[in-house]
């Protein structure tokens, strides 16, 4: 059985990279920690929140990798006297990671109560009509 490509449909040149973009998200891995929203809040821009409850600010950190944000969180192991008779809040670590389309740059971060906001714009796409000269050939 063939795989089928976007290289597969004569009328889809040059969307090789889009491929790799889409393969590389199926292969992401991310687990449902943390649980996180996505929204529009513009014709052009978006908001990601993530709920990073008993996380500081300097537990997180937010890099653009390869048009790819990853957000990873380490809480500090901190070695205290405390004995705990039931511990049901684990201090894990986690990453998550969104594939940016192409123009879509990050804007700032905010934690407020528990919720970790990540702004991103996207830029107003320009109408671009091109004439092609057609030569003669000899």
């Amino acid at each position: 059985m063939t795989k089928l490509t976007l290289a597969s449909y004569p009328h889809m040149l040059g969307f090789e990279q889009l491929e790799r973009v889409l393969e590389r998200t199926a292969k992401a891995g991310n687990e449902g920690y943390p649980p996180f929203n996505i929204e529009q809040t513009s014709d052009y821009s978006y908001r990601i929140t993530l709920a990073v409850a008993g996380f500081a600010e300097q537990d997180l950190s937010i890099t653009v990798e390869d048009r790819q944000l990853v957000i990873r969180g380490r809480q500090s192991d901190r070695p205290d006297d405390r004995i705990f008779l039931h511990r049901g809040i684990a201090a894990r670590q986690f990453q998550r990671s969104f594939v940016l389309a192409d123009g879509v740059e990050v804007g700032e971060a905010l934690m407020e109560n528990g919720l970790l906001h990540v702004d991103l714009t996207r830029a107003k796409p320009e109408k671009v009509v091109q004439t092609i000269k057609i030569r003669k050939g000899e």
